[in-house]
């Protein structure tokens, strides 16, 4: 046990790490190899010294415009993989290291083979596309020519004619083979253009062809028996063959420039059948062959394709990492000499060590002469703030930082947050049935860690196993919770032995009358069994839940307030301790403490005390005779006290921390303690933490005093409106626990009371799907989002600041594919 204690990476979570401002010097032939080791180290956030230039003013421009272009390279073979249908390797065979220029080289020799390829291919694909639209063309069209060596058709070729001849044109049809006569075609002074045409575009071509020629002309249409790809899309059209009857050479001319228009491919088909049939057969020869080179070509493409498969993912890493070494080495200065790149960052006090062993290491590796310095310098900025978390503490965190990322060296509430938010989910989500499910979800997703930690998973599955053991704990405290409640599914059990009440006569025995007597002691752990179903019921869990809710409420925000004292005392701030932390200890104990412990003294004597008539006449008559309401003696002297400390401590926070603000900003500017100005290293007990805000501005009386109204008056009517807040954990349990009772109740017994066999089922079905989706989904996430604002305003406001940023150190673990 302690070994493995300590393998594990110490962490403090309370505060931020402490942070070190340093400068580090680099040698230019060693510094491309020292960026790379500080990658992969993941300790160090660079400044970028050249803020004031453009991307194009930098140094390294040019190595950054190559690894983008690489970039370009391989998602273009990434695209042409998956369109393939091929998928890229997951485990790479890995390459020994290759040489950046010679990469650059090898992509751009396979992205000219590929671009030559896929040239190949749609030239080909594009001369099958028009054979074979050819081919449908003379089969489909032939149907609709006249023979124009005399008048040898029948009825037959007439009708057929007729059916792919539109109902306003089948009139013309056979006018037109009337007035065509035993004349050919070339003789009458009739012509036909035929031809091809997406069969989403033929109404309107049709239009146009109408308007065009002013209704001299005859369309007929046939749909095309195949579909035909779209090389550019890969899509199959359907597409549609007309064949348009009209005469003189300027209908013509119209004709072909609407079919143009239009994308209608013409293609000519002669009269004679026997030209035809020869046609159509050379037509079908070439497509034979162009079907065999087209097989050939994509066989060897894929071939190609799979080569550069295999080492795809390990190249985009590779060019990935470039690129940000690149880009770090121009957010830092080239020295006057050129020699060497200047370069400010901050960086954890105890990864110092490391890092001057990776400069080192980079030193040794790229032969440099000359060392790489490295050393700490004073910082007049605020410090990134940095915790160290592992995957347990890490959701905790993250939901902290989701509000607002802590002040440098401020208290962080995720070290409460790992206990009280999932405990606060339990009490607004109570049932050791429901809590059963959520912790058997749990134990599958962190059972399988390993597993989906390497996948790529969607946006709510990523969230929710990211929360794996937020869940866990959540489940945990829901159990808990719901044993106390005595609920399973809203079914109260006796699991601690038998209740405390029995029956008086045979008229309790359905629990809904008056006939329970107390004949031992209390039921040893959580509600008895006997409280559900009788008719005092809700009024008893009311009762319960909403004081239990003020209990943690008050509990809550005291430890807020407890943690102002410590965030105080860690930045020597005694201003605040005096005029923030006491006042405000003192007016939500008084007031709201008070009446805590009331409901604490009420529960323990089972006093009949009415709470409510106690805190208003509180206020309104504090020095009236308590009558039954009196729970413990000198009671009504204590109220008078705790009333006065109340109204007391409200100017108590709000007058004197501005002036006496004011008083050290004026004794510091009359020379008493000029000399600090310069000095960076200042005296925290002498200058408090709010004084050290103003050393480069101005100081403004009137800001710092509305400032301070503000956080009273907040902080005053804070106290009554987060108070009532708490209420919703006893708000939501009622209604968690009376929507489990109507599904169980008005579902489940309900169908069960039918002595039918499918009524049983479906009631098993909706009831299942209602607990799954209602229970388990949406008040999971209903009591989620309560707890997570509980800690937000009511926990968090009392102390926390979160007006930090975090720290990000150059990292090659923490790239993406959104990085290239």
């Amino acid at each position: 046990m302690e070994k493995l204690l300590d393998k594990l990476s110490p962490m403090d979570l309370m505060r931020s790490e402490k942070m070190s401002f340093v400068q580090l010097i680099i040698p230019a032939e060693s510094s491309h190899r020292a960026i790379s080791y500080l990658g992969q180290l993941s300790l160090l956030q660079f400044r970028d010294l050249n803020a004031d230039k453009s991307p194009f003013q930098r140094t390294f421009v040019n190595q950054v415009k190559r690894c983008a272009e690489m970039s370009r390279k391989l998602r273009f073979f990434k695209d042409q993989i998956n369109k393939a249908g091929l998928m890229s390797s997951s485990h790479p065979v890995l390459q020994p290291d290759i040489d950046l220029e010679d990469l650059e080289i090898q992509l751009a020799e396979h992205e000219h083979e590929l671009i030559e390829m896929n040239s190949n291919s749609d030239k080909l694909r594009q001369s099958y596309n028009e054979l074979l639209e050819f081919k449908i063309v003379l089969q489909k069209a032939c149907g609709f020519l006249i023979s124009s060596h005399g008048r040898a058709v029948s009825e037959e070729r007439e009708l057929q004619e007729n059916v792919y001849s539109n109902d306003e044109y089948v009139e013309n049809a056979s006018l037109l083979e009337q007035e065509m006569g035993p004349w050919p075609a070339n003789q009458s002074g009739l012509r036909f253009i035929s031809g091809i045409i997406c069969k989403l575009k033929i109404l309107r071509f049709e239009r146009m062809l109408f308007r065009a020629t002013r209704g001299n002309m005859l369309f007929n249409q046939a749909p095309a028996d195949e579909q035909i790809m779209d090389p550019v899309s890969t899509d199959m059209i359907e597409k549609t063959v007309f064949v348009v009857f009209f005469s003189g050479e300027h209908a013509r001319t119209k004709i072909l420039k609407i079919c143009e228009a239009f994308g209608a491919n013409c293609y000519p088909v002669p009269e004679d059948i026997m030209k035809q049939r020869q046609i159509t057969r050379e037509v079908s020869s070439r497509l034979t062959d162009l079907e065999a080179t087209l097989d050939a070509g994509i066989r060897h493409r894929n071939k190609a394709l799979a080569s550069i498969g295999v080492h795809v993912e390990q190249w985009m890493s590779m060019v990935r990492r470039e690129k940000a070494v690149y880009d770090t080495l121009n957010m830092l200065n080239f020295d006057v000499t050129k020699k060497c790149l200047v370069g400010e960052g901050w960086c954890p006090i105890f990864a110092k060590t490391q890092i001057q062993e990776a400069l080192q290491r980079a030193s040794f590796d790229s032969s440099s002469e000359v060392g790489i310095i490295f050393h700490p310098m004073d910082s007049v900025e605020s410090p990134p703030t940095y915790f160290r978390t592992n995957s347990f503490t890490s959701p905790y965190q993250e939901i902290v930082d989701a509000y607002g990322v802590a002040r440098y060296q401020e208290a962080n509430p995720a070290v409460y947050t790992t206990i009280i938010f999932p405990f606060l989910f339990a009490v607004m989500f109570g049932d050791w049935g429901h809590g059963i499910c959520l912790l058997l979800g749990a134990l599958v997703l962190i059972a399988r860690e390993n597993k989906l930690s390497t996948q790529k998973l969607g946006s709510f599955m990523e969230m929710l196993f990211g929360g794996r053991y937020v869940l866990l704990l959540m489940s945990l405290f829901s159990i808990y919770c719901g044993l106390i409640y005595n609920e399973f599914f809203s079914v109260p059990f006796h699991i601690f032995g038998a209740s405390a009440y029995k029956c008086r006569d045979s008229s309790c025995r359905d629990a809904h009358t008056i006939g329970l007597v107390k004949y031992q002691e209390p039921y040893p752990f959580g509600v008895d069994p006997s409280w559900r179903g009788s008719r005092s019921e809700l009024a008893f869990l009311n009762s319960l839940k909403m004081k239990m809710s003020i209990l943690f409420g008050v509990v809550h925000m005291n430890l807020g307030i407890i943690l102002s004292y410590f965030n105080a005392r860690f930045f020597g701030s005694s201003l605040d301790i005096r005029y923030q932390f006491v006042p405000q200890v003192i007016f939500l104990n008084s007031l709201f403490g008070y009446l805590s412990f009331l409901i604490v003294v009420k529960w323990c004597t089972g006093s009949q005390a009415d709470l409510y008539h106690v805190m208003i006449y509180m206020f309104l008559s504090p020095t009236d005779n308590l009558g039954d309401n009196q729970l413990f003696w000198g009671q009504r002297p204590l109220q008078i006290v705790l009333l006065l400390l109340a109204l007391i401590a409200v100017p108590w926070m709000l007058f004197p921390k501005p002036f006496i603000l004011k008083k050290l900003y004026t004794e510091r500017f009359q020379g008493r303690s000029y000399g600090l100005l310069n000095n960076s290293e200042i005296d925290l007990e002498v200058e408090p933490d709010s004084v050290r805000q103003h050393h480069h501005e101005e100081f403004s009386f009137t800001e710092v005093f509305v400032h301070q109204m503000i956080h009273s008056i907040e902080f005053v009517l804070g106290s009554v409106s987060n108070t009532a807040s708490y209420l919703r954990l006893w708000a939501l349990s009622l209604a968690h626990s009376e929507l489990s009772t109507v599904f169980y109740e008005k579902v489940l017994l309900l169908a069960w009371g039918y002595d039918n066999l499918v009524i049983r089922l479906v009631g098993l079905a909706v009831f299942a799907f209602a607990t799954a989706f209602i229970l388990l989904m949406m008040e999971t996430l209903s009591a989620f989002l309560h707890a997570l604002r509980l800690h937000w305003v009511e926990f968090q406001n009392k102390f926390y600041h979160g007006d930090g940023y975090k720290f990000k150190p150059f990292s090659f673990a923490s790239l993406t594919d959104d990085d290239d």
